[in-house]
């Protein structure tokens, strides 16, 4: 159906009354599972940490390899 683009999945965040209309219309379930928001809170929080590093917020790095680079360190900064 137009406007459904994943249309089979569960929302990762709570519904609102219209959300819940609009899945119905769509034929998508209205459940809220908690641990797909657990997971996406978790990409979303590190991806926030990540973007704390200026290098990786702007993009400096020229090729791809340095960028993937500048974010391991980063990573690896942070887990230590």
């Amino acid at each position: 159906m137009p406007g459904c683009a994943n249309a089979g999945s569960t929302p990762p965040f709570p519904n609102t009354p219209t959300r819940i209309r609009n899945r119905a219309r769509c034929g998508r379930a209205p459940a809220f599972d908690k641990g797909v928001y657990r997971l996406r809170n978790v990409v979303e929080r590190c991806s926030n940490r990540l973007k704390q590093w200026r290098g990786i917020a702007t993009r400096y790095c020229k090729t791809a390899r340095s960028y993937q680079a500048a974010v391991t360190l980063a990573a690896l900064l942070m887990w230590l």
